[in-house]
Formats: structure tokens, sequence, C-alpha cells
């Protein structure tokens, strides 16, 4: 049985480290070395080389929608600091498309198909 989990617990077990993996395998492809993609995501070596191999954050698969926003937000990296401002705004996104209920549902039990607490005032 799944365990009950906020929105914010989901946000930070799933999509951060997705997010993350998916910035990281674009660095990988820009030529960026472990140490460079550790360095600019504010991480361990040992992080990026379990992204790389699939060892970690391979729960989701982000849409071509989030995965477009986040080569964009790539390009825009050049210190820690951004990828934390590049992180927010693509989970921003997430929330804002509702997205964020899909993987609530998808991480959470009991939550109904057509009923998602992250936006239930």
């Amino acid at each position: 049985m799944k365990q009950l989990l906020y929105p914010q617990e989901i946000e930070v077990f799933y999509l951060i480290p997705a997010i993350r993996k998916a910035v990281a395998v674009q660095l990988k492809r820009q030529g960026k070395d472990q140490k460079e993609i550790a360095e600019l995501l504010g991480i361990t070596g040992a992080a990026v080389s379990q992204y790389m191999s699939k060892k970690r954050a391979s729960e989701i698969k982000f849409d071509d929608a989030i995965l477009a926003e986040i080569e964009k937000s790539v390009d825009k990296i050049k210190e820690p600091m951004d990828s934390v401002r590049e992180t927010q705004r693509i989970l921003n996104l997430i929330r804002q498309s509702k997205l964020i209920c899909q993987y609530h549902r998808k991480f959470t039990k009991g939550i109904p198909k057509n009923y998602c607490a992250c936006f239930k005032k």
C-alpha cells in the first residue's frame, strides 16, 4: 500500500531529483563532466553518477513540454544558484499545469482520480 504523502513531499522525494537528473543528462550532452555537473547542481559526484546510471530518480518520466523547459533551463545554469532558480521555475510549471496532481496520485494512497489535494481549498 502506498504511503500518504503531502504534495510538498512529492516535490522533495520525486520531482526535484527527477529535475536534477534531467538537467544532469542535458549538461552531460553538452560535454560537461561529472565534477562540473555536480558543482553546477550543488550535489555530489556520486549523485550525478546515480542519475546517469538510472539508480536514482527513475520513477518520473516528464512529458515533452516539461523536458523542453528543462532544456531551456540548462542554458541558463552557470552557477549553483542558477540551478535552484531554474528548479523552482520548473516546479512552478508542474504546479500550474496541475501535473503535480498526477504525480501525487501515483505516489500516494487514496487520492481519487478526479481529485487532488494540491489544489483543493
